[in-house]
């Protein structure tokens, strides 16, 4: 395996980290702890999760994946040997089952001692704001439309006034963003001089459907050393060509939640024909290809994979030793010229 250290921090973490959304949906319990032991055989010792997963988001299944780790750090006694991320919810019309309080002081703080009842643990590695509270354009919304009558009110100092808290009473030990953009991001960072706690990962969607994050959040990444965790590396699947090529069973994502269409327009399915190709040239599967091209990118951090079975976890991990010469991403620059971000 090899490693980054999270940025601003002496904390050592894989270059791949193990994506938990499928646990108590897709994955049983049984599978989860199966998954987790592979990826610590491999040398994979980050873990990400959050407390509204498994997704889709039920009040029913609410938490579920947390207390699935919960229970492979009690069985295991391995709490040590691992880094673990989670997030908390933020508002919105699929998570009111969850909390309708947003960042608020309350909110904040009861998400964080659940998260830890849930997963068994006395503290969380790397804590995470899910997406933001104010109105913006995250999942799938390419351009931002500015609401005049928005409720929210600008509570950068406050969010991490109260994460300062609860840093100091040692629930978590360092803090980062999701699905965020450039002006919020920047916003944090500049209230943190302050002598506040510094945002130091951010998490966003990536990957050869959707390279948005490069427009603007990849200068701040590199300029202020906050570090992508990239998310959704396969678009749901897509770029495994399991889908294009017809070998997508029943129970793949895609089949069984039918409103996730993020990944499945035309131009992401003519894209993903044309990586598809590229990696067949080259002698490699489409996974390792569209893998590979985010492991190599300097502003990322760690690659969050997902699997719902070993072998698939397997090719996900082994992309780590892939490595894209400039005659490949020059053809993969090709088919971004082409068809750029499909899946924004």
């Amino acid at each position: 395996m090899k490693y980054n250290l999270l940025p601003n921090t002496n904390i050592k973490v894989s270059r791949i980290c193990l994506g938990t959304m499928t646990y108590g949906r897709q994955n049983t319990e049984l599978d989860g702890h199966q998954q987790i032991d592979y990826a610590l055989e491999r040398g994979v010792n980050f873990i990400d999760t959050a407390e509204m997963y498994p997704v889709p988001a039920e009040a029913t299944r609410y938490g579920n994946t947390e207390k699935i780790i919960g229970t492979w750090i009690k069985k295991s006694g391995k709490r040590d040997s691992i880094v673990l991320a989670t997030k908390i919810a933020g508002p919105g019309d699929y998570t009111k089952h969850i909390r309708t309080t947003g960042f608020e002081k309350a909110g904040l703080i009861e998400a964080v001692d659940n998260s830890l009842k849930r997963l068994q643990t006395d503290y969380i590695d790397l804590y995470q704001l899910h997406w933001p509270e104010r109105f913006t354009n995250t999942f799938g919304k390419r351009g931002y439309k500015h609401l005049k009558d928005e409720i929210w009110k600008d509570n950068f100092k406050e969010v991490l006034q109260t994460l300062e808290e609860i840093i100091k009473s040692g629930k978590i030990r360092h803090i980062g963003i999701s699905n965020e953009n450039p002006w919020g991001t920047m916003r944090f960072l500049e209230e943190a001089k302050n002598d506040l706690p510094r945002m130091i990962t951010i998490q966003n969607p990536y990957s050869l459907l959707n390279r948005q994050f490069e427009v603007g959040n990849a200068e701040v990444s590199m300029q202020e050393n906050i570090g992508l965790l990239a998310y959704s590396p396969l678009g749901c699947g897509v770029l495994s060509g399991k889908y294009i090529e017809k070998k997508d069973s029943p129970n793949s994502r895609l089949n069984l939640f039918k409103r996730f269409v993020r990944y499945s327009s035309n131009q992401s399915t003519e894209a993903a024909k044309l990586y598809l190709e590229i990696a067949n040239r080259h002698n490699i599967s489409l996974t390792s290809l569209a893998l590979a091209f985010i492991n190599q990118q300097p502003f990322v951090t760690s690659n969050i994979i997902g699997a719902t079975n070993l072998d698939q976890l397997q090719e996900n991990i082994d992309s780590i030793y892939v490595s894209l010469n400039n005659d490949v991403i020059k053809e993969i620059e090709k088919v971004h010229e082409m068809i750029p971000d499909p899946a924004t």
